[in-house]
């Protein structure tokens, strides 16, 4: 993938990673960068930051995601596509439908969405490249189930636009950050942050360490070893890998309660 006068669009690029995702691809060359958000004002201030374009877009909206698209195509042919914006959702099966609907429409609908409305005129051109935004929770497990169900759900679409359009000229790249420095990581309690927090990173790192992965082609694109000893410990042995998340998830929701 080269980032030099591309056309790039990132979603969910008003604050954390996405942000720093936009700043990132100006700064290697990037000929036009849309800069998407739910909240118009954070996506204005950031595309004032870069000279790029803004566009207020939720994209849990079909329609929405229509319009982006057509307007990112507006500069020419979209060569790479961050499907960025994420939401977090408390909870597991407590949680209620229409909350599990929203966080499977932003976290796992979104990305279809991007590539259904995209991938016929990249195959056409034989190139194109996704970058879609998923979490360390995606291969291994987190405290909240709907976050962790849709960014599994994330990974797997992922793999599977590869597995199928790789040797057409389509690549495909899936970002797992562990903890980052974002408003939705400070949102978390003091003792998940205290949990998640070791080796914590800031937005600006995991953005250019999404460069390097993308520079190289690389399919999951870790911003944490830990992450990668983690899930090759779950698939040796699952069983034992289930027991100490089960006691090391019971050991933060005591130290929640006590505060």
């Amino acid at each position: 993938m080269k980032i030099k006068d591309a056309n790039i669009v990132v979603t969910g690029a008003g604050s954390g990673i996405g942000r720093a995702l936009a700043h990132a691809f100006v700064r290697h060359g990037a000929a036009s960068v849309v800069v998407a958000d739910r909240d118009e004002v954070a996506a204005m201030a950031v595309a004032d930051e870069i000279n790029g374009r803004a566009c207020q877009v939720d994209v849990a909206s079909p329609a929405a995601m229509d319009w982006l698209i057509e307007m990112a195509e507006q500069d020419g042919p979209v060569d790479l596509f961050c499907s960025n914006a994420g939401i977090t959702v408390r909870g597991g099966t407590g949680v209620s439908e229409p909350e599990w609907e929203r966080i499977w429409r932003v976290n796992v609908m979104a990305h279809v969405a991007c590539a259904k409305r995209l991938l016929p005129g990249m195959l056409e051109r034989g190139s194109g490249h996704f970058l879609n935004v998923a979490s360390a929770a995606g291969l291994l497990s987190q405290f909240d189930a709907p976050y962790t169900v849709t960014k599994h759900a994330a990974v797997a679409f992922a793999e599977w636009l590869s597995i199928t359009y790789g040797d057409q000229g389509i690549g495909v790249s899936c970002l797992c950050p562990g903890g980052v420095d974002t408003p939705l990581f400070r949102s978390e309690s003091e003792a998940r942050q205290h949990a998640m927090g070791e080796g914590l990173l800031g937005p600006d790192q995991v953005a250019e360490i999404a460069i390097e992965g993308l520079l190289e082609n690389r399919f999951l694109i870790l911003t944490h070893e830990a992450v990668r000893e983690q899930a090759m410990r779950r698939a040796r042995d699952t069983d034992r890998w289930v027991h100490g998340m089960r006691k090391f998830f019971s050991s933060v929701r005591d130290k929640e309660q006590r505060h």
